[in-house]
């Protein structure tokens, strides 16, 4: 069963998180050949103040 773990920054909202799942579960199921319903797509948010980019936080960048 296919696993797929997204790492993101906090801040999305509900439709965006679920057409990324969807898009995920439909290109892993494609690419091999998986039933869909074996694909779980995992979603961890990661708090601005905690997502470091170039060295900075995302709070800090404003993202």
């Amino acid at each position: 069963m296919p696993t797929v773990h997204v790492y993101m920054m906090a801040g999305r909202t509900q439709d965006q998180k679920e057409t990324l799942i969807r898009k995920v579960t439909d290109a892993i199921a494609e690419s091999i050949d998986a039933p869909e319903a074996n694909v779980r797509v995992i979603i961890s948010e990661i708090p601005k103040s905690d997502y470091g980019i170039a060295g900075t936080t995302g709070e800090k960048l404003g993202r």
